[in-house]
């Protein structure tokens, strides 16, 4: 096979002129369509434009995203424990006290409210300082 045998595999197209000198090169005259670079904007933005944007908060703009700690009180845990027993979030849900929130075991917050009458061992559970005092008090440890 020589080079002056090779066909092409398609046949060439050729530009076809309209109007006189090609003025308008078969863009119909004037206008957006007309232009080089022509786009016209999808009918489905000017939909989506009308759409109010998600900014900031909203309506719950003074609530707290954090997870606030469920709390229980001191005698509550009292009536629910025997003495040396040890108080946790998995013990509080186990016994009923704290139900678990969104599948995961929450953070429980001891409160002062009530007097405890047995040595309890605390683990992973949040206390105020007057909780410490009473459970220290009667033989109590906090991990």
């Amino acid at each position: 096979m020589q080079r002056h045998e090779l066909k092409p595999k398609t046949k060439r197209t050729k530009k076809i002129l309209r109007g006189r000198g090609d003025k308008t090169a078969g863009r119909g005259t004037k206008g957006q369509k007309a232009r080089a670079g022509h786009k016209i904007r999808p009918e489905i933005r000017d939909f989506i434009k009308t759409l109010p944007k998600l900014r900031g908060r909203g309506v719950n703009i003074n609530k707290s995203i954090q997870v606030k700690p469920t709390p229980v009180t001191l005698e509550v845990i009292s009536k629910a424990f025997k003495a040396n027993d040890i108080v946790s979030p998995t013990t509080l849900v186990k016994k009923g006290l704290v139900s678990k929130v969104s599948g995961k075991l929450p953070k429980v917050k001891v409160l002062a409210t009530g007097e405890i009458d047995k040595a309890l061992i605390f683990i992973d559970c949040l206390t105020s300082q007057s909780v410490k005092e009473k459970i220290e008090k009667i033989g109590g440890k906090i991990k």
